[in-house]
């Protein structure tokens, strides 16, 4: 892949990305814009090897979501089990935003169950799409997308 084709796909994604790990964060713009910058550095030392410019969506996002997670591993914290009952997901959510409510609830979702949700419904993915992206089967994804929306429910809900 070229220079100029590979800034030309970045500005034709960088809005939904960012988007996406706003969302994968809780509403943690700060660390969603430092996640993004990094999955397009990790892009662009590898885009050589990248011949597929059909699929650079679910590549891109693929990168961005692996950066997600190595950002997790990193971050996780060790908390007494005590203390790990009155920690809220809504602590993560930055106050700034009016999704807050909707963050903090997809904070509560397994990593798996929000990535499946954030493809769908927000960059309208297709399951077969999120399989390539996630690595997970089609069923798995239909699973994590099924007991995404009965968690939601119950969260919004209550």
């Amino acid at each position: 892949m070229t220079r100029e084709l590979f800034v030309a796909h970045v500005e034709g994604t960088q809005k939904a990305l960012r988007r996406f790990l706003v969302a994968l964060c809780c509403g943690d713009t700060q660390r969603a814009d430092d996640l993004a910058q990094e999955t397009f550095v990790k892009a662009y030392l590898s885009c050589d090897g990248f011949n597929s410019p059909e699929k650079f969506n679910a590549w891109i996002f693929r990168i961005a979501y692996n950066t997600f997670l190595n950002s997790q591993r990193s971050r996780r914290c060790h908390v007494a089990v005590d203390e790990a009952y009155s920690l809220e997901a809504a602590e993560c959510a930055d106050g700034a935003f009016r999704y807050q409510e909707l963050y903090a609830a997809l904070g509560q979702l397994s990593e798996s169950e929000r990535m499946s949700v954030l493809l769908y419904y927000m960059e309208e993915y297709s399951v077969k799409e999120i399989s390539e992206v996630t690595g997970a089967g089609t069923d798995a994804v239909r699973q994590h997308l099924s007991r995404a929306r009965r968690r939601l429910r119950g969260i919004l809900a209550g």
